[in-house]
């Protein structure tokens, strides 16, 4: 099987290290992965603050990069939801084409490749964070959590109030920042009472904010990219 790794802008410029677990996870399945370098941003900062015009070329740009392949592959429910929702409105039919065969990292592992074991090793307490983009506009549901489930050495610990927003919300942490800033306290303050040692999600833009408040409350938690708890196994372990 061959796929296309769709890396999204925040884990290219900020957390690269989540486009490499990726490959390695994918690879160690079997499949093999393309990064076509002709991708940039999908359009949906654009698009979301309400410049429709501003994210039409980026629609174009990216589904002319993915328009040989099957299967595209993104580790970041946010950028799957914008491509799987809303490039059939604002794009012609290349670009419907392409939401059809775009996948967020956990549905292509479960419903296309049919796996939930993937052989990982990630012997720490985790708390799982589901994004809003995730749970509401992909309907991810249980796939995230059966993942997790299987890695041997991991304990889940439930989440208290895990479907809440954790207030990154894109330009609303900027436009609403004091809003958004306490919600993402009650998410930090939430996850510490788990007594977990890593929260973890699929979707950087919301562990980047909920780090920054880990951070500054010195919380005992690390925030980690689920891609990454799943490449990590006993011979190349996270770090």
């Amino acid at each position: 099987m061959r796929a296309a790794l769709f890396v999204t802008c925040v884990n290219d410029a900020v957390y690269p290290s989540t486009g490499i677990a990726t490959v390695r996870l994918l690879n160690r399945l079997g499949i093999e992965v393309d990064f076509p370098e002709s991708q940039t941003c999908c359009g949906q900062p654009q698009f979301n603050t309400g410049y429709r015009r501003a994210a039409e070329p980026l629609v174009r740009r990216t589904t002319r990069a993915f328009e040989e392949y099957e299967y595209v592959v993104t580790p970041s429910g946010s950028c799957a939801a914008m491509v799987r929702h809303h490039y059939p409105k604002i794009g012609d039919k290349a670009a419907a084409s392409l939401a059809a065969r775009t996948y967020e990292l956990t549905e292509f592992l479960v419903d296309v490749v049919g796996v939930t074991d993937v052989g990982a090793y990630f012997p720490h307490t985790v708390t799982y964070h589901p994004s809003c983009h995730g749970l509401r506009m992909l309907g991810l549901g249980e796939r995230p959590r059966k993942l997790l489930e299987a890695v041997r050495g991991l304990e889940l610990r439930e989440l208290p109030g895990a479907d809440e927003c954790c207030g990154f919300g894109g330009t609303f942490a900027l436009k609403n920042s004091d809003v958004s800033a306490a919600m993402g306290q009650d998410k930090v303050h939430n996850a510490v009472s788990t007594g977990a040692r890593v929260l973890c999600g699929a979707d950087n833009s919301c562990l980047m904010h909920i780090g920054g408040i880990v951070g500054r409350e010195g919380a005992a938690l690390r925030t980690v990219h689920l891609a990454e708890i799943l490449a990590s196994t006993e011979e190349e372990p996270w770090s």
